[in-house]
């Protein structure tokens, strides 16, 4: 699948703040993990996440960010690859950044800059230096 830059969620926004600002405490999530949606998740989070037909959401890793004229970025560091799907998908239009294999809270999302409509025997992929953050 093709590149995808991420903006923070809602609920992100306010961790973040409160954890900096007010001294609140924020625990990160040991593993974050890709879900797919066929519709924008919205910062709000309520999206159509992918579901059935061998769908798991996919731990993704971070490489350390680098911070150059005022904005500081961060891209996975390998290939993340779905499993086979065993029914259709539907058309990949969004991703999310998620606390948890499920449930969990979205942190980030953004739309996928190449739709791909994923079928029975086929997989999702992406690969590494693909999804981006972006914080400036």
């Amino acid at each position: 699948m093709a590149e995808v830059l991420l903006s923070k969620s809602n609920y992100f926004k306010t961790a973040t703040l409160n954890a900096a600002l007010r001294g609140q405490s924020f625990t990160a999530p040991s593993t974050v993990y890709i879900a797919l949606y066929t519709s924008n998740p919205t910062a709000a989070d309520t999206g159509q996440e992918v579901s059935g037909g061998a769908y798991a959401r996919q731990p993704v890793t971070f490489s350390a960010p680098t911070a150059a004229n005022d904005l500081a970025s961060t891209s996975n560091t390998a290939d993340v690859n779905f499993a086979v799907a065993t029914a259709d998908w539907g058309t990949i239009t969004h991703i999310g950044l998620r606390s948890a294999a499920t449930g969990g809270n979205l942190l980030y999302h953004g739309a996928v800059t190449s739709p791909r409509t994923i079928l029975a025997n086929d997989r999702a992929r992406f690969l590494a230096g693909s999804i981006k953050v972006d914080e400036g």
